[in-house]
């Protein structure tokens, strides 16, 4: 083990010398410059990241929002801040509306062949009756809701199987089928559906007999069982169904929901600025996870990314211009809870806010800066990325990115950063049982958490502001153009009215 600690810290200071090539030039007359060369070094040659995520995972485990290990995560989350020297260090209550648990899930097919089926409860669903309960299985094509919906009747009794067949229809993007699936739910559930298999609305997971959990709307439950099933299991009742068999399928599912809603928290830690403490950029991972394994790709990885970036800019003694503010955000998992309580609860700081900065797209290496629509950004933010090339290249792009903490920052007009990184393995540890440390490597998470530390003191250490809020109605206009609008109207969560209907005289570039 010491063998491999010592190869890591070898190629890492060697990126580390690579960065310096590239940054000192300019050291001597821009400090900022020097002060990255700094933060690299201690970033990438003396991280704790992967003895942090660790930690998360093995001391804590499992953080399902709402839980008492989440609550022990925040905990955990504030001891760290306090260790490493952040100051105001706090945790920012929360509710949400309401708490879950999971319990048992049991499936069998007991016709045309008895066999057991490899099932989980999707989070925030019900339970069958105490004995259980079975069904015939009659299937519903994801892609053709609507039509699904018209005769609700045929599903009373009934197991429904949810199908991908045939081509999503125009705007049907993966965001709203989401937003349309779970209203399909709860009518399959008023109309006394017994269960329904399928719980990424119908769309196969790349196999390996894992199931991948997750929620089925924002800040929404439904009492009826909502089972992900594996790909192999979901391709012979697929097949089944096809040849026209007649299936039967038993089940047994018992969760538990609170009586009302449930205490959360952000954790807060800062690094204060020297010129412009009131300035704040947010750099942020989500702390919840998922109940399968330990959630150490989603999203321990960000999490203690924002912790050992924090701790690489401290050690390095650099102050930036405006203040740093270390969030690790809770339900993100239910509807980016904790990121919506953080806008609001500091409603009145925003416009002095300058954006976020978020790691959660898996286990692998950064890729990609989204700036969230932020056109007017993409410039100077390359340049900067330039500079970092002999670290590795990487792409600026002004695409959105909605299903992580960016997006509430994004509708408050600020550009929400997505560090996207190339994950090709977060196809089989999302969500599911693999979701574990033995998935990360040290080099890589160490490197991303160096790449958010300079990022970060980077957009904090201008000598000019980085970015102001955008007027409403420009923002409006730029989530149009993205495509967003369909999906932020379903899920309840578009707050323009009309605004950005008609198009602005100044045409947003769109990102590839």
């Amino acid at each position: 083990m010491r063998r491999v600690f010592a190869i890591l810290a070898v190629l890492s200071a060697l990126l580390t010398l690579s960065a310096a090539r590239v940054i000192s030039k300019e050291a001597n007359e821009d400090p900022t410059k020097a002060a990255l060369v700094k933060i690299a070094g201690e970033g990438l040659v003396e991280s704790h990241a992967f003895e942090y995520l660790t930690q998360l995972s093995d001391d804590v485990g499992a953080r399902v929002t709402g839980s008492p290990q989440s609550r022990k995560a925040v905990e955990w989350s504030l001891g760290k801040m306090r260790a490493i020297g952040l100051e105001n260090v706090r945790a920012e209550k929360f509710q949400i509306w309401r708490g879950w648990t999971r319990g048992t899930a049991q499936a069998e097919v007991t016709d045309p062949i008895h066999r057991r089926l490899n099932v989980d409860a999707m989070g925030w669903t019900g339970s069958t009756p105490a004995a259980g309960a079975e069904g015939e299985l009659i299937a519903a094509n994801v892609f053709n809701l609507d039509q699904e919906s018209k005769d609700p009747a045929k599903f009373t009794g009934k197991i429904i199987l949810m199908v991908v067949k045939g081509e999503p229809k125009k705007d049907q993007d993966g965001l709203l089928i989401f937003a349309q699936f779970g209203e399909f739910v709860k009518l399959a559930a008023k109309n006394g559906a017994v269960a329904i298999f399928g719980g990424q609305g119908g769309f196969k997971s790349e196999g390996m007999n894992l199931t991948h959990t997750g929620i089925l709307g924002f800040s929404a439950d439904f009492n009826i069982p909502v089972l992900s099933l594996t790909t192999e299991d979901q391709s012979q009742l697929e097949r089944f169904l096809d040849s026209g068999k007649k299936v039967h399928v038993g089940l047994n599912v018992h969760n538990t929901f609170s009586d009302g809603p449930v205490e959360s928290a952000n954790a807060v830690g800062e690094i204060r600025g020297r010129e412009h403490p009131e300035e704040i950029l947010v750099v942020g991972a989500h702390l919840d996870s998922w109940d399968l394994s330990e959630g150490a790709t989603d999203n321990g990885m960000g999490s203690v990314s924002v912790l050992s970036a924090a701790e690489a800019i401290l050690r390095s003694g650099q102050r930036p211009r405006r203040t740093i503010r270390f969030v690790l955000f809770n339900g993100e998992e239910q509807g980016l809870l904790g990121s919506y309580a953080y806008v609001k609860q500091h409603q009145s700081e925003m416009p002095n806010h300058l954006g976020d900065l978020v790691l959660d797209e898996g286990q692998g290496p950064v890729k990609e800066f989204q700036l969230g629509g932020r056109y007017d950004l993409t410039g100077d933010f390359q340049e900067f990325v330039d500079s970092l090339a002999n670290i590795r290249s990487i792409r600026v792009s002004d695409k959105v990115e909605f299903g992580t903490d960016t997006g509430p920052f994004i509708v408050a007009g600020l550009p929400g950063i997505n560090m996207n990184q190339d994950s090709p393995e977060y196809k089989y540890t999302h969500h599911s049982a693999a979701d574990a440390l033995e998935e990360v490597k040290p080099d890589v998470l160490a490197q991303d958490a160096t790449l958010m530390a300079m990022t970060a003191f980077w957009i904090a250490d201008r000598p000019e502001r980085f970015a102001k809020p955008w007027p409403a109605n420009k923002t409006a206009a730029m989530l149009r153009a993205q495509h967003q609008f369909e999906f932020l109207r379903a899920t309840g969560l578009w707050p323009f009215g009309d605004q950005g209907a008609e198009e602005n005289n100044e045409k947003p570039p769109l990102s590839e």
